[in-house]
């Protein structure tokens, strides 16, 4: 073959295996173009756009008198696209950010106007399309904002981006704080009522499809949301925020007086078992307690001589004894302990008498002597009352109670454990526990679980609604509760209780408690320590609420009556005045001249159904729904307050609820000074005012 042949031959294999490429490539482009390219361009769109979820907004949860204890409020994030569709020239953007700049300076008060204007042109400069602003922000802040320069171009031509959150407050701060409890990502279920009910609360979640831009950044690819998310539904809780008030605000007292570990406080109504408040401190620092553990449903301890309720009821309705049956008291031998009374004096008393003044030895022995051949038949009665089992509160947390038996446990001793237990060792109860079998003597023998929530609603409509549930129809006879009521009544007439819980004015029956506190490796021998305790009921005559208070490691006094009685006698004792319709009907301070009460401006239906209640006459009936109410002695006469679109409402003499109701559909912000009823405000009323002004409220 010659040369040129050769060379020939090359060129038109080089070129063909040219053309062979190329239509290689080119099925290759035909087969990702139109076979795969539904499959690459979805890849594409999940790499630059994703669905996000939007938060819905969290139901409230109310209190049984409607305050609100929890609720959420939002609050934004506010980021800034520099190159947004209204500022997209240099010219319009460089004539307003030294303005826009010197407006955020003045109004967030965090950098000065150069620095602001620094922060906007830099970004400018490295073409942000996400600068963040401010956090944090409130919805009356975000108006104001947006009428800033550049930002009042257009809702979003302006470049201003708005990111919602909605941020969880507790209206009432501490109040109840841990029976509302809250919702984290530490926490799997969530705590107290946040935690148990969240799948109520926390509504269903929105989407939104967001887009990613240079730098890993993502942001909304439109301003509403794809799939709008539904708020949540509100809880109706049983907690009564002024009892809640007064139990706290006790509790604490006597922890500091008495420099206690920690200390609960349950107070229950009595019929519907509705927990009407319940309190929890611990001690973080000396003379400061925080709510930090609930004691009340997960505080397990020996409960001491607040058992022998329990005790006593077995023998009385296994008629062994009677309330006249006559015992020893002072000290009681057993096989390697001596079982001592706290003041020991040995004599023979009645056993009415020896509950009264809580004898150990005294129940230790008529429990040892009548059961310790077949000890099954006196935990067979604790079982039946179901203080063995878990209530299955409507809130997470409660603690299994442990009380034994001889069959199930192996650390029963044949000597001591039964006649320990008849005053309330070896055994585990929270305070909730106990105060369940108290309120069950005060509701006639009903024992029933107690319950948190009331109600479910969603916009304002009952979606479901709850009652106590029943665990035992009859704990006991009823030859067997006169008896009981008596001997309990008797604890505060002329017992352990009179020293500190008796009142002249009303019956309170209950029981103190004192247990030594066992440590978690060195048991009863370590350095001693205390659990004092009451729990009771009231009026003892016609029961309506029930309560107990526990108190852990106070200094110095640790009896029941001294430290744990003066928190039960001051809450009683105020709920008691508190309500006029548990020691005397209205009717009875009616009688004779009746002086008209001084009243709140406020809501006038409100304000004339309390009037009407005492048979107060109105002299003029109101139409407006707000009003300011004059005392005369023919009786009470309203005024007319029907608030004006962008006049100063006047807000005189109301309470803050009514008064922050109407500034804030005014659309002023306030500023708030003392408490009781508004007595002087910055901004005289019927002054004509624009939204967003600060007035000054002062209450007295």
């Amino acid at each position: 073959m010659n040369i040129r042949a050769n060379i020939l031959l090359r060129v038109y294999l080089a070129f063909g295996l040219i053309v062979l490429f190329a239509l290689a490539v080119f099925v290759r482009l035909c087969d990702v173009q139109f076979r795969q390219g539904h499959k690459w361009v979805a890849m594409a769109d999940s790499l630059s756009t994703k669905e996000f979820e939007i938060e819905a907004t969290r139901g409230n949860i109310y209190s049984v008198d409607g305050s609100l204890l929890a609720t959420s409020v939002p609050e934004y994030e506010l980021r800034m696209d520099m190159f947004a569709g209204g500022i997209q020239e240099d010219k319009i953007f460089n004539a307003k950010v030294d303005s826009l700049a010197m407006k955020l300076s003045g109004f967030f008060k965090d950098k000065s106007a150069k620095d602001y204007s620094r922060l906007l042109r830099k970004a400018r400069q490295d073409s942000a399309r996400y600068l963040l602003i401010k956090r944090k922000v409130t919805y009356q802040d975000l108006k104001i904002v947006r009428s800033f320069p550049l930002y009042n171009i257009g809702k979003h031509s302006g470049g201003l981006m708005a990111i919602q959150k909605n941020k969880r407050i507790l209206p009432f701060k501490a109040l109840a704080a841990r029976t509302i409890g809250y919702k984290n990502e530490n926490v799997k279920n969530g705590v107290g009522l946040e935690g148990a009910y969240g799948n109520y609360i926390n509504g269903e979640t929105g989407r939104r499809l967001m887009q990613r831009i240079s730098g890993g950044v993502w942001i909304p690819v439109n301003s509403d949301a794809e799939v709008a998310p539904k708020d949540g539904a509100d809880i109706i809780s049983t907690i009564d925020i002024n009892m809640q008030d007064l139990a706290q605000s006790a509790l604490e007292k006597q922890l500091i007086k008495s420099q206690a570990h920690h200390g609960a406080v349950i107070v229950m109504e009595v019929e519907t078992g509705e927990i009407r408040a319940v309190a929890n401190y611990t001690k973080v620092e000396e003379g400061v307690y925080k709510e930090q553990f609930n004691y009340a449903i997960a505080g397990n301890q020996d409960p001491g001589s607040t058992f022998k309720l329990a005790s006593y009821m077995a023998l009385l309705e296994d008629k062994k004894i009677d309330t006249n049956t006559l015992v020893r008291t002072g000290w009681y031998q057993i096989p390697g302990k001596r079982i001592t009374d706290s003041h020991p004096k040995d004599e023979y008393v009645t056993v009415k008498k020896a509950f009264e003044e809580s004898s150990n030895a005294a129940i230790a022995k008529l429990i040892n002597d009548n059961y310790s051949s077949n000890p099954m038949k006196f935990t067979d009665y604790l079982y039946e009352w179901g203080l063995n089992k878990r209530m299955g509160l409507q809130i997470p947390g409660e603690s299994q109670p442990v009380v034994k038996n001889i069959k199930a446990n192996r650390s029963w001793n044949k000597n001591m454990t039964l006649p320990q237990m008849a005053y309330g060792y070896e055994m585990q109860m929270t305070p909730l526990n106990m105060l369940v079998l108290y309120n069950a003597v005060a509701n006639n023998g009903k024992l029933i679980a107690p319950i948190f929530v009331k109600e479910i609603r969603r916009l304002g409509s009952p979606i479901e609604q709850f009652k106590a549930r029943v665990i035992n129809d009859k704990i006991c006879s009823d030859e067997t509760l006169i008896k009981i009521k008596a001997m309990l009544e008797g604890v505060v007439t002329n017992g352990s209780g009179k020293q500190v819980v008796y009142n002249p004015l009303y019956k309170i029956a209950g029981k103190t408690g004192t247990a030594q506190v066992a440590d978690a490796n060195l048991g009863y021998k370590a350095k001693k320590q205390y659990q004092a305790s009451f729990v009771g009921y009231f009026p003892a005559d016609k029961p309506k609420y029930s309560m107990i208070v526990v108190i852990n490691d106070p200094k110095g006094a640790y009896y029941g009556a001294l430290v744990s009685g003066p928190v039960f006698r001051e809450v009683a004792d105020r709920i008691y005045a508190s309500d006029v319709n548990m020691y005397n009907k209205v009717e009875e301070h009616l009688a004779g001249n009746t002086v008209a009460p001084e009243a709140k401006a406020g809501q006038s239906q409100a304000t004339k159904k309390v009037y009407n209640a005492f048979g107060i006459k109105a002299l003029y009936a109101a139409k407006s729904d707000y009003f300011n109410s004059i005392d005369t002695n023919n009786g009470v006469a309203y005024e007319e307050n029907t608030p004006v679109k962008g006049v100063m409402p006047n807000v005189g003499g109301m309470g803050l609820k009514d008064a922050m109701y109407l500034l804030g559909n005014a659309g002023l912000k306030a500023r708030i000074k003392g408490s009781g009823k508004v007595t002087s405000q910055s901004i005289q009323p019927g002054s004509r005012i624009g939204k967003g002004l600060v007035v000054d409220i002062l209450l007295q």
